[in-house]
């Protein structure tokens, strides 16, 4: 059961990385809104948000399902530091608490609880 847990929180965490990385291409200023800074932030660091956030998600589920749970948890232990990174850049740049917090603290540490069950596949 718990092998089927750390997959499925695995496979999720990889797929919002792609459904956010295309919101970010497609709606770039909505997204922006969510993501915590002004709508009116350069187009062209929200396309390379966007990107960034794709890929993230597109070279998880390619460990996932080539190299495996242990190469995933690896993945996902250091791409925790991009969230972390998103939380100061929020708060840095007068964005409210509750989105550096609610939002992207919050999605390092599931990328980290994600990790550690994949450590004990």
């Amino acid at each position: 059961m718990l092998t089927a847990v750390a997959y499925g929180l695995a496979i999720a965490i990889n797929l919002l990385c792609l459904l956010i990385g295309a919101r970010f291409l497609l709606t770039p200023y909505a997204a922006a809104a969510g993501y915590g800074v002004p709508g009116t932030t350069d187009r062209a660091y929200l396309t390379i948000k966007g990107v960034r956030d794709g890929t993230y998600g597109l070279v998880g589920l390619a460990l996932l399902a080539f190299a495996g749970a242990q190469a995933e948890a690896w993945f996902l232990l250091v791409a925790a530091l991009a969230p972390l990174s998103d939380t100061l850049i929020v708060l840095r740049n007068g964005g409210a608490k509750a989105t550096a917090y609610g939002v992207h603290f919050a999605t390092a540490v599931v990328l980290l609880i994600g990790s550690a069950l994949l450590f004990t596949v």
